[in-house]
């Protein structure tokens, strides 16, 4: 198990939120977001939006401490990465 998270440096409707992501496959992500509260609807073309107040919980689940720069490499570099305006494969 492979997975991802940016520090929680994005704000949004006044909180602030980290991504969330996998570098193996969406089924593993949704499993562990799942594992750590999130909810579906925190799901986003291919990652997940977690606020900072899981951030902690993902780390101690598992998730590697990454940069944005590195988990949108790692993402990428899967195969996994969903831009906006692109729709999704298959």
């Amino acid at each position: 198990m492979t997975l991802y998270i940016d520090p929680p440096d994005w704000p949004g409707h006044g909180l602030l939120w980290s991504h969330l992501v996998s570098d193996v496959s969406f089924d593993e992500l949704h499993a562990f977001a799942a594992s750590i509260g999130c909810p579906p609807r925190a799901f986003d073309r291919d990652h997940y939006d977690v606020p900072a107040e899981r951030y902690a919980r993902a780390v101690r689940g598992g998730a590697c401490e990454v940069g944005s720069k590195e988990l949108v490499r790692r993402l990428t570099a899967a195969g996994l990465r969903r831009p906006k305006g692109r729709p999704a494969p298959g």
